[in-house]
């Protein structure tokens, strides 16, 4: 509350003090020349001019000083904060970049794993195909063996009815079929035993 009132008071004696002069020169009478030196004004506007610095420098500059230096201090604290702000945001920065950095290398790693993955199951699958491939060509030699034999036995059963049946009609007799059929075969195994024989 005292604050205030000095405040107040100072500020009527200033106005008081800046009031005197134009007192002093309507008393005087007439217009006045102020390039032209007088002694009474002269002396009271010294007068007030000490005053009004007396009273300045008691009043008004102690809070203007202050507020100037709390002014600089927030503008010191406020740089300061930016610079560390820039510093925190550097450090940001240097971090999101080591972690894309290590993103990048583990993106190329993974796609290098795939790559190799991708290789191993195509020469897997490609060796079970050829390993399916010669499966099946092997069940079809084994087939076509079996199918070959299957027709040279017909073909000797065939023979042997043909041998038969021309022997029957060369002799004119029908002589016992199976004994005939066992000669024919021991003949036909005999030539498969000769060499030179199929």
């Amino acid at each position: 509350m005292r604050a205030p009132v000095a405040r107040l008071g100072a500020s009527v004696t200033l106005l008081l003090l800046t009031a005197a002069p134009a007192y002093a020169s309507e008393a005087e009478g007439g217009p006045v020349n102020l390039l032209e030196p007088k002694a009474g004004l002269m002396f009271w506007t010294l007068v007030i001019f000490a005053g009004l610095l007396f009273v300045l420098s008691k009043f008004a500059f102690k809070p203007l000083f202050a507020a100037v230096e709390a002014r600089e201090q927030a503008l010191e604290a406020a740089i300061a904060g930016a610079q560390a702000d820039r510093a925190a945001a550097a450090e940001a920065l240097a971090q999101v970049k080591a972690q894309l950095e290590g993103a990048r290398s583990e993106a190329q790693a993974i796609v290098a794993d795939s790559r190799a993955t991708a290789e191993k199951v195509r020469n897997d699958l490609l060796a079970q195909a050829k390993q399916q491939q010669e499966e099946m060509i092997e069940g079809a030699r084994r087939v076509i063996d079996g199918e070959r034999a299957a027709a040279v036995a017909a073909l000797r059963r065939e023979a042997v009815d043909l041998a038969i049946a021309g022997a029957s009609r060369v002799i004119e007799q029908n002589l016992d079929s199976d004994g005939n059929r066992r000669i024919v075969d021991t003949f036909l195994a005999s030539l498969d035993g000769a060499p030179g024989a199929r």
